[in-house]
């Protein structure tokens, strides 16, 4: 089975993990910091903190903004529950806006009709890795007074006019999952320009504690405080040692996802059946999924039909969302329910994500493409 995703793991990646083994500090040490420095510098922002996961990192985000009860955050359907789940956590109500036909990103005019009053901040998810309309959604933000939060768990070394993600929006979250662009097995990030914002998420990951056990070693000290409700979201150094090897090898990733989507945007364009999502102007795209919509044609394909038929010979396609307000937890206590966004449902009952990871070979691609053309009825 050619998997939808997978993690590329080498020798120097194996060596950095058991050299940390064999140091003196397995978690809140040195790595952390090179780590957080490393990616910082990568795209570009001034402070990057990381956490145990992509998860954390938008809790992280979501309390140190301050989301509580009776705030409103506008987010997206067609996302990953975790990036609506986090304003949960914090006893605010998420308020969906619906998605553009062409890219499923979420669509600033949707978002600019569901602010009211109690609206605190957007999170936009740069679906597929394609970043999200900030200049529009920053114009939003700027308007109402609102927090943008990018999630850019599928977007790493993205560009948008010409800047890295990771500095497109008041916070950043980052996620290194396996199938990710890199990985530190579970782990995620969070960047953002703003130091206090940075000090207060660095506190909130360890507890509500303002020092970690590394700082006191340093200081001699044994004395420490805790000063707010936190929790343990702390990283550890073999997972950020994981992650600087892995940081190193992005680039060439990059252009191998880049690659691999060129080949199959070339292959698909007239494909009867097939319709590749649009792409905005004046970005680079990521390709952290390649998603195509699967329409009914001729001999009766369909989406559901489609992605057995692929997995049934070796594709191991898979499908990038449910929209998160037709869960059922979000239904039952939300009240959501088919109808709330149109668009992202419509497009829920045709989307398809095809194999997409940097360590895909030529022929690999080639059978993709092959299994997908004699799907859909041409050779």
């Amino acid at each position: 089975m050619i998997p939808y995703g997978r993690q590329s793991i080498d020798e120097n990646d194996i060596k950095a993990v058991v050299d940390v083994l064999r140091s003196d500090w397995l978690t809140t040490g040195p790595k952390v910091n090179e780590f957080e420095q490393a990616f910082a510098s990568f795209v570009g922002a001034k402070h990057a903190v990381a956490v145990s996961s992509g998860t954390a990192a938008l809790h992280c985000v979501t309390h140190c903004v301050g989301i509580g009860p009776g705030d409103e955050v506008i987010v997206t359907p067609m996302t990953f529950a975790a990036s609506v789940n986090c304003v949960l956590y914090q006893s605010g109500t998420p308020v969906f806006a619906d998605v553009n036909s062409e890219t499923l990103l979420i669509d600033p005019y949707c978002v600019e009709k569901k602010v009211t009053e109690r609206t605190k901040a957007i999170i936009a998810v740069d679906y597929a890795g394609q970043p999200c309309d900030y200049e529009r959604l920053h114009a939003i933000a700027a308007k109402h007074g609102l927090v943008l939060i990018a999630d850019a768990c599928h977007s790493l070394g993205a560009t948008y006019r010409g800047r890295r993600v990771g500095t497109l929006a008041d916070l950043s979250v980052f996620s290194f999952h396996p199938v990710k662009h890199i990985t530190t097995a579970e782990g995620g990030m969070v960047t953002t320009d703003d130091p206090e914002m940075a000090r207060r998420i660095r506190v909130f990951r360890n507890h509500g504690i303002t020092t970690d056990h590394r700082e006191r070693s340093q200081n001699g000290s044994w004395i420490y405080e805790m000063v707010e409700l936190g929790y343990n979201y702390r990283i550890t150094d073999v997972q950020c040692a994981l992650g600087l090897s892995q940081l190193k090898k992005l680039p060439h990733w990059l252009n191998r996802r880049r690659e691999i989507a060129c080949r199959y945007d070339e292959s698909f364009k007239d494909l009867p059946g097939m319709c590749i999502l649009g792409k905005g102007q004046d970005l680079l795209h990521a390709y952290h999924l390649y998603v195509v919509r699967i329409g009914s044609v001729a001999n009766g394909m369909n989406r559901t039909k489609m992605f057995q038929s692929l997995r049934d010979r070796g594709v191991g396609a898979n499908v990038h969302y449910v929209p998160v307000h037709l869960h059922p937890y979000y239904r039952t206590h939300m009240g959501t329910a088919i109808g709330l966004c149109p668009v992202a449902e419509s497009a829920y009952e045709e989307i398809l994500s095809l194999p997409m990871y940097p360590g895909m070979t030529d022929r690999q691609i080639d059978t993709v493409i092959s299994v997908c053309r004699d799907l859909l009825g041409s050779k």
